[in-house]
């Protein structure tokens, strides 16, 4: 009777180890970007004078960072990030040319683990102060509109890591229970040597 509990006790440990950790597993994951402004792929009329990211939790300050680079790879941010709820923002140099922008922010997610992405939008026309011929795009907005703003670009995505928890104490459950089997067959053959034994050590011999 000893088998049938001991399995019984594993089975029921290695359910409650699983459903703790599958609990668990959302309240841990980090923050992520639900959108920007500009909206990733937008074109707008003129360079912003400002890019911000929306997160679905609030970052935190320490290690904020923003990038803003044009076709030629320059950066025109201007300051620090300031972060004013869960909307991380950069402001950008006046003068700003026409053309693609690229922006590379990353964070501190709110679990203190950073998280980054990337976004990207075109100018038709400079900044004022800059001298630029507009760019020309497909779908291009009448000046002074901007495309609705979008999902922004995320690689902070969290990894499933419930799924590999889950195989991992499923595989380690299989190895008990071919531990505890193998030695229930142990005991078996050790039973049944000490059955064809007699009391005298003679294995049933007549003397």
């Amino acid at each position: 009777m000893r088998f049938p509990r001991q399995m019984l006790s594993a089975f029921l440990g290695t359910l409650a180890l699983v459903a703790l950790l599958l609990t668990a597993g959302p309240a841990s994951a980090h923050d992520v970007a639900e959108s920007s402004s500009p909206a990733d792929g937008a074109t707008v009329a003129t360079a912003p004078a400002k890019v911000s990211i929306t997160f679905n939790n609030t970052p935190l300050g320490l290690g904020s960072e923003v990038k803003v680079t044009d076709a030629a790879g320059t950066d025109w941010t201007d300051g620090k990030v300031e972060i004013v709820d869960n909307v991380a923002s950069q402001k950008l140099r006046e003068g700003a040319p026409a053309g693609k922008y690229t922006v590379v922010w990353r964070v501190v997610s709110s679990d203190s683990h950073p998280i980054e992405g990337t976004f990207t939008f075109t100018a038709t026309a400079a900044a004022a102060g800059a001298a630029s011929v507009p760019v020309q795009t497909v779908g291009t907005p009448q000046p002074g509109t901007t495309q609705a703003t979008g999902t922004v670009t995320n690689s902070s995505e969290p990894f499933p890591w419930s799924i590999v928890v889950f195989a991992v104490v499923a595989l380690g459950l299989l190895v008990t229970l071919g531990v505890l089997a193998r030695r229930r067959l142990s005991v078996g053959d050790d039973d049944n040597d000490g059955a064809a034994q007699t009391p005298d050590g003679q294995g049933g011999r007549d003397a």
